[in-house]
């Protein structure tokens, strides 16, 4: 069903409609701010999963039943 839903010509045309709403000038700016949003994405995540414990919670009765 969705075999071939993204191909190149959907990119040129999103592409087209930024151009269009933003400006050539707030393009390369909206890019480096997306840029550092994911690295610090990726570094809070990253944390996160040192975080965790070494051992994972047991699963079974609590002794409440």
């Amino acid at each position: 069903m969705l075999r071939n839903a993204f191909e190149p010509w959907h990119l040129i045309l999103i592409l087209a409609v930024l151009v269009l709403l933003f400006g050539s000038q707030k393009l390369p700016d909206m890019a480096r701010g997306l840029g550092r949003s994911m690295r610090i994405l990726k570094s809070e995540a990253k944390a996160l999963k040192d975080e965790a414990p070494a051992e994972p919670p047991r699963q079974g009765s609590t002794g409440a039943h």
